[in-house]
């Protein structure tokens, strides 16, 4: 057998050339979690662009003079909206933190009613089993309060440290002006500094990775603030009517970070709830919170095809996949970063992935 060095060698380079790739978006990933004020406030900018030439083009302002209009009115919302959210989400936190014990002690004497009320003589069950379900959802209540005392916590935490967060969102807020009134110097200066090639290839992949992972992020953001504001909404009124809803921003943060997540969606959260409720009694809140999902699922179906105009082409087990890799990689919050690395990924090696990966690789052409 002849051992082809030249073939060899173009299939060295093309791994060569893959892994720099790879470890060149492992690097971008941490600078951008280092870098999270500004890549934050690049994301705002683009989301505020339109806008911004929108008062130029009806007005003929400068660019400078439309960018500080749009400018104090989002930073006002935003900023606005941080104060009102840090205050009650300390509130409220503090509230489910110390009721916790109480909530998990009455879901248990639940399911003991519950299990008592049906006849297990038909289906003849030991008592053995039954103590074994009943000490494993035990353990399950216990679990399950120990993951959520420790998202209050660090939910808390974060809330609290008021510093931190007063520098970051100061740095978010400082460097969204200066990439909204200095866009075309910042450009100029990116291109000056870097060379022709590298400026060529950047560019071509910003504008794909843009109308791609920008668009369906901007459409998913978009989609998922409405979700948020109708469960809030929705949950308030509940509340103001007299309904027992204790703690409805964290439960309307908890239903849009769902409906956040591929796949799944915000009945995830909305129909166990509306079901415990009914066990426990209370069936008129069970239904308004159906009534609630179902307001939500049509306004959402109706503005979905009109936001997300294709798709981003990721099969849902592809797309599972990149979840649960993102979520033993780095906690939940991986569920939502794993599919928007997978659609970078796809997005960078689209060539290699239509030809077919290893046939590219270790072709012999």
């Amino acid at each position: 057998m002849i051992f082809d060095v030249s073939y060899w060698t173009r299939v060295a380079k093309r791994i060569l050339y893959v892994a720099f790739i790879l470890l060149g978006l492992y690097i971008g990933l941490k600078l951008s979690i280092f870098y999270m004020p500004f890549l934050v406030a690049f994301i705002i900018s683009l989301m505020i662009e339109p806008a911004i030439k929108l008062i130029m083009r009806k007005t003929n302002l400068t660019r400078r003079t439309s960018s500080i209009i749009i400018f104090t009115i989002v930073s006002g919302i935003i900023l606005g909206t941080l104060a009102w959210l840090i205050i009650t989400l300390f509130s409220e936190s503090s509230s489910l933190l110390q009721g916790l014990n109480d909530y998990f002690d009455k879901a248990y004497i639940q399911f003991q009613n519950l299990i008592s009320t049906f006849n297990f003589d038909k289906i003849r069950l030991s008592n053995e089993i039954l103590t074994v379900i009943e000490n494993s959802t035990e353990d399950l209540l216990t679990t399950a309060s120990n993951w959520l005392r420790g998202a209050l916590t660090g939910l808390l935490n974060v809330v609290t440290s008021l510093p931190s967060i007063a520098i970051c969102i100061g740095i978010t807020v400082v460097a969204l002006y200066f990439i909204c009134v200095d866009k075309i110097y910042i450009l100029d200066q990116i291109e000056y500094h870097l060379p022709k090639v590298w400026v060529k290839k950047l560019r071509t992949h910003l504008i794909d990775l843009i109308e791609t992972l920008g668009g369906y992020l901007k459409a998913e953001a978009t989609l998922i603030l409405v979700s948020f504001i109708i469960s809030l909404v929705g949950l308030y009124v509940l509340e103001f009517t007299g309904f027992n809803i204790q703690y409805p921003l964290l439960m309307a943060l908890a239903i849009g970070f769902v409906d956040a997540l591929p796949i799944l969606g915000s009945g995830t959260v909305m129909i166990p709830w509306a079901i415990l409720c009914a066990i426990n009694g209370d069936i008129n809140l069970g239904i308004a919170i159906i009534v609630l999902l179902i307001i939500m699922s049509v306004v959402r179906q109706v503005l979905e095809p009109k936001l997300v105009s294709k798709n981003i082409g990721v099969h849902p087990i592809f797309t599972l996949i990149a979840m649960y890799t993102g979520f033993q990689v780095i906690g939940v919050m991986g569920l939502l970063i794993g599919p928007i690395v997978l659609i970078i990924f796809k997005n960078i090696f689209a060539n290699l992935i239509d030809k077919g990966v290893f046939k590219t690789i270790f072709d012999r052409r």
